[in-house]
């Protein structure tokens, strides 16, 4: 069974990479997205990482994907995308599409232009102050956030509301659009504020959006083990389904910005994961998560 994963941050990766071109074709990655982490480089920075892209794809042997309809089946696809406030203006916006990028997302752990994260205290996380449970709920996408979101929809840019507030969420699944959360899990399993409720899945469905189920151990499960591990990606599976619908399930590993996760530590392992969920939720079930439902909102939103 062929995979497509929604998150990696291997063009921002240091030490001994998780993501490599053996890795993904051993564990049969049809399609990869690679993120471009810019930090606090802003546009500046994005350009440098798209340069950096296109120069892995050339090396490696990736084809590059601009559209669902660009797929292959005979190799390893990518997909450039954006993460954190990589565009400050729609002239920016307009720049990530120019560059290949399909999917973008509005916000890392800290403001953005565009909207408010996940963590309104993120200092005070990192600290140890706050839980990593709190969450923002108040503040949303800006105005400027608004008026990224008409213009992601009329180029053909999938929004990525992860590590985007829950004020902001709301407000995206208001404007009734196909987006992702490309990268998270199920709090009714484990209560990050990184993970979604019952009722956000249930409205990402609505819209004909994907959850990207996240293998970061810490936002997984308490038991960092490997069998701990296993049961936890069953655990969160089985809430997103139940909650959004078996067209919401998708895969989004954030490998390469998460330390190895015990039972999935890269992507060479990826048909653990991907059998755990045929033998746990049937073939059908499986398929849509390990690819279609990728495919579909691909298509859906990028033509």
């Amino acid at each position: 069974m062929k995979y497509c994963d929604l998150h990696c941050d291997a063009l921002t990766a240091s030490g001994a990479p998780q993501v490599t071109k053996a890795r993904l074709m051993s564990g049969g990655c049809l399609l990869q997205c690679f993120a471009a982490f810019v930090g606090e480089g802003g546009y500046a920075r994005f350009l440098q990482l798209a340069d950096a892209f296109d120069a892995l794809c050339a090396r490696e042997g990736y084809h590059k994907v601009l559209c669902a309809r660009d797929v292959r089946e005979d190799g390893v696809n990518a997909v450039l995308t954006a993460e954190g406030g990589a565009f400050a203006t729609l002239g920016e916006l307009r720049g990530l599409y120019a560059r290949g990028v399909r999917m973008a997302g509005f916000v890392w752990n800290v403001p953005t232009a565009a909207a408010y994260p996940n963590f309104p205290d993120y200092a005070g996380l990192c600290a140890g102050r706050v839980p990593f449970s709190l969450r923002e709920k108040a503040r949303g996408l800006t105005a400027f956030g608004h008026e990224a979101a008409e213009e992601m929809a009329r180029l053909g840019i999938i929004p990525d509301l992860a590590h985007a507030s829950d004020a902001a969420f709301w407000e995206m699944a208001e404007k009734k659009r196909p987006f992702a959360v490309s990268h998270t899990g199920a709090a009714c399993v484990q209560n990050a504020a990184r993970n979604l409720t019952d009722a956000q899945l249930a409205a990402l469905g609505d819209c004909g959006g994907v959850a990207g189920l996240c293998v970061c151990a810490g936002f997984l499960s308490e038991d960092g083990g490997y069998e701990g591990q296993r049961a936890a990606l069953v655990a969160h599976a089985r809430a997103i389904l139940r909650a959004g619908g078996e067209d919401v399930l998708a895969i989004g590993t954030d490998f390469d910005g998460i330390p190895p996760n015990p039972f999935l530590p890269h992507p060479g392992k990826m048909p653990l994961l991907l059998q755990l969920l045929a033998d746990e939720f049937g073939a059908r079930i499986a398929e849509k998560a390990a690819r279609d439902n990728v495919l579909r909102l691909f298509s859906d939103v990028c033509g």
